[in-house]
């Protein structure tokens, strides 16, 4: 190979890292076949360079029942019933970043799905 073709190679790894790390960051938060979840153990827990309110509008559009709440720059995400919520989202402004929390509660539901909760969240982080 010449130079020309190693430099392109290397620039498209370079493009193709921050999707990996988020893919790899989110399938080592895997479900769990175990037991409920601990609600004090985030069932994401990752960093994206969008807004949180981006990642907020994103999350809004796509799940339903979503309450929204603001605590300083921090965005807050309620997911299910008014009674009985599923996962609560916290997202976070840091150095430039936005870092996203997730929390299943235990012995909360699953609605949605948690697989479909985290596609959504790879989704909106992206």
């Amino acid at each position: 190979m010449n130079g020309n073709a190693d430099d392109r190679i290397m620039k498209k790894l370079l493009l193709l890292a921050p999707a990996v790390a988020l893919t790899a960051t989110l399938a080592a938060c895997g479900s769990s076949e175990g037991p409920a979840h601990d609600a004090s153990a985030p069932l994401v827990y990752v960093s994206s360079t969008r807004t949180p309110a981006s990642i907020a509008a994103c999350l809004e559009e796509r799940l339903s029942r979503v309450r929204t709440s603001h605590t300083d720059a921090t965005i807050e995400l309620a997911v299910g019933a008014d009674s009985n919520n599923s996962y609560f989202v916290t997202l976070t402004p840091q150095n430039g970043n936005t870092v996203i929390k997730v929390v299943h509660p235990a012995n909360a539901p699953a609605d949605p799905p948690e697989e479909e909760m985290r596609f959504d969240i790879a989704r909106c982080a992206t």
